[in-house]
């Protein structure tokens, strides 16, 4: 029984894919947005005017992950508390690289450093608020 995040971006979704997809090699494998669903169009979904070209739902692959996204009610607020994604990289090079890209536009919330469990190990918020934490295998 998989557990899959679902990750809300308030209205930042497709550029959240086309970033991920950019600085951590995610494959879209999925995308449906508000407009196409044959069931209720966005006004009958209480979204702002003008959501129709926002994602409903999408899935992305980073690695052997499968995860999940949406713009949600599409307000302008994403909200990214309380957990965060950990990314296993193979080495000390590919964590600086994948750190850094995480970081630009973002904040680092812990330098990437050797630890006492990994040669690097880091936390970094990306542009949107989402955390990672950067870790050598």
């Amino acid at each position: 029984m998989p557990v899959q995040p679902y990750l809300f971006f308030d209205g930042r979704a497709e550029e959240a894919l086309n970033y991920y997809s950019k600085t951590l090699g995610a494959k879209v494998t999925g995308l449906m947005r508000f407009k196409e669903n044959p069931e209720a169009g966005e006004q009958s979904m209480g979204l702002p005017p003008g959501s129709g070209d926002k994602v409903m739902h999408a899935s992305f692959r980073i690695g052997d992950t499968e995860l999940m996204a949406s713009d949600g009610r599409c307000l302008g607020k994403p909200n990214f508390q309380g957990f965060a994604l950990s990314l296993t990289v193979a080495n000390a090079a590919e964590a600086d690289q994948r750190f850094n890209a995480l970081a630009d536009g973002g904040q680092a919330q812990m330098p990437l450093a050797k630890t006492f469990f990994a040669d690097r190990f880091g936390m970094v918020a990306d542009r949107f608020g989402v955390t990672w934490m950067i870790i050598t295998a």
